[in-house]
C-alpha cells in the first residue's frame, strides 16, 4: 500500500462556523507481527478508510504503508474527541482492531490538536510525533 493521499471530507470544506479553530490529529503505527497478515489488514484498512470518511466529525485523512516492514501508519483529523471517541466504539472499526490486536507488535496510538488551517496534516511531523512514543 502506498501512501493514500489526504482526502478531506465534506465536513472539513464547510465554512468556518461549525468547525473548532482546533482539531484533534489522530496518529498510529502499526507493525503487523507476521507478513502473512498483510493482505487482509489490506482489505480491512480499506474498509476502515470507508468508515472513517464517512464517519460524522472525520475531516480527514490518509494512510501510509510500507509492507516490505509490516508498518503501517494512519492520520486522521477530527471535530472533537466526542466525533473521535464515536468513530472508534462503531463497527467495523472497532470489531477489525479486536481482531488484529494480537497480530499487533507494541502499536502506538497517539492525538494531538493543531489550528484547522494546518490542514492537511504533514506526513513527517506526524511520523516524528508518532515515533516519538511508546506504545499504548
Amino acid at each position: 500500500m502506498p501512501t493514500l493521499p489526504w482526502t478531506a471530507t465534506a465536513a472539513a470544506s464547510r465554512s468556518a462556523g461549525p468547525l473548532p479553530d482546533e482539531v484533534l490529529v489522530l496518529g498510529s503505527r502499526l507493525v503487523l507481527r507476521r507478513a502473512w497478515d498483510i493482505p487482509r489488514f489490506f482489505a480491512a484498512a480499506q474498509s476502515i478508510r470507508r468508515q472513517v470518511l464517512a464517519a460524522d466529525g472525520c475531516l480527514g485523512m490518509s494512510l501510509r504503508g510500507e509492507p516490505f516492514v509490516k508498518t503501517f501508519w494512519t492520520l486522521s483529523a477530527w471535530r472533537d474527541q466526542e466525533a473521535l471517541d464515536a468513530f472508534v466504539g462503531a463497527q467495523p472499526h472497532e470489531r477489525i482492531m479486536r481482531d488484529f490486536h494480537a497480530r499487533l507488535r507494541d502499536p502506538v496510538i497517539i492525538s494531538w490538536t493543531l489550528p484547522r488551517g494546518d490542514l492537511p496534516v504533514d506526513w513527517s511531523d506526524a511520523v516524528n510525533r508518532i515515533a516519538g512514543h511508546t506504545s499504548r
